[in-house]
């Protein structure tokens, strides 16, 4: 990677705190996958799940993957 990301996606805001707080530093948008125990507050898009569930992280990120390349995939035809 030669530069920042555009976005990053987080699933464990507990676990993945310091690189959400990079990412504050650095202006780097966030999704978060928010439980119970977490600060909606600190993300830019929060995603209310269970963020200790295989099953519900697979289908959240099938989904985000998803509407990412389509939207890429639109932009490339679209410019």
């Amino acid at each position: 990677m030669t530069g920042l990301p555009d976005i990053v996606i987080i699933v464990d805001q507990q676990e993945e705190y310091m690189a959400l707080q990079e990412c504050i530093t650095l202006g780097i948008p966030t999704i978060c996958l928010i439980d119970t125990n977490c600060d909606p507050d600190l993300t830019d898009i929060s995603i209310p799940a269970n963020d200790d569930a295989i099953a519900s992280i697979r289908l959240i990120l099938n989904k985000l993957v998803f509407a990412i390349c389509e939207g890429r995939s639109s932009y490339i035809r679209n410019p």
